[in-house]
């Protein structure tokens, strides 16, 4: 099993930026994401700020040969959802933007539910849930702990809701690469896995679905769907273990967050 790369503190530094910078764009799409607006318009916005704005590179346009800045993965879609200038958001949707930023050299890597005007209550809740696994799982973050913790603590809360993980997709050690070792698995047995340690960098982004697990890989090659069409939600932060907790370096507005940027 390959090992985390642990960072330097000057290679932190770059990533405290570009992680800033990832946040930023995040925070600037909410403003346009309506009810008519299109998946492929949220894309060119992104695009567009990403590098006129911000004076940086959309990590994922290029990636694995995707010619996007940005995923939309809309209602029952899980991830990778590809943008389009006929799909347009209507109200009651629920939305995931999923973006990198490259800056420096080093990637930001986070993700956003959005909700399209006024959303059912059993949308907000699952929303609401998939954000707090992602919260639960930052918490534990700290020296000694292990990835196992992480899933587990992802995993018991999902369960508990009547919600299940989806377990093809997860995290990833992040840094100079999009995806470095090891994998962030969002279930799994407490106490198993690697051990964190300081200067660790990885993302955590649970992919909670209302329903099964099961998912439907679409012939582009990059859309996941719920097998049975029931609504799924996915938060993601980039994370820095530090020697005594965490510090969450995609931290966008801290009365949305709901959670301190670093370990209090």
């Amino acid at each position: 099993m390959q090992q985390p790369v642990i960072k330097t503190a000057s290679e932190i530094a770059k990533m405290r930026i570009s992680g800033a910078l990832t946040a930023k764009v995040l925070e600037e799409v909410e403003k346009i994401i309506t009810p008519g607006v299109s998946t492929m318009e949220i894309n060119d916005f992104c695009d567009d700020f990403i590098q006129h704005e911000i004076n940086a590179i959309p990590g994922s346009k290029g990636q694995y040969d995707y010619p996007f800045a940005v995923n939309t993965s809309v209602n029952h879609i899980i991830c990778h959802g590809i943008p389009s200038k006929t799909a347009k958001l209507k109200k009651g949707d629920i939305i995931n933007v999923d973006l990198t930023v490259l800056k420096g050299g080093y990637y930001g890597d986070s993700s956003k539910m959005f909700a399209v005007g006024k959303i059912q209550p059993h949308a907000q809740k699952l929303i609401d849930i998939t954000r707090e696994c992602l919260y639960q799982a930052i918490h534990i973050v700290k020296p000694g702990k292990t990835f196992g913790d992480i899933g587990f603590t992802i995993q018991t809360l999902a369960e508990k809701n009547g919600y299940s993980v989806v377990q093809e997709f997860c995290g990833h050690g992040i840094g100079a690469e999009m995806h470095e070792p090891p994998e962030v698995r969002h279930y799994g047995n407490a106490g198993e896995g690697i051990t964190l340690k300081e200067g660790m960098t990885f993302t955590i982004e649970p992919m909670i679905n209302q329903g099964k697990a099961a998912i439907r890989q679409h012939p582009d090659g990059w859309t996941v769907s719920t097998k049975d069409r029931r609504l799924s939600a996915q938060c993601e932060h980039t994370i820095l273990v530090t020697s005594s907790g965490y510090e969450i370096l995609t931290y966008r507005d801290e009365e949305k967050e709901l959670i301190p940027r670093i370990t209090p």
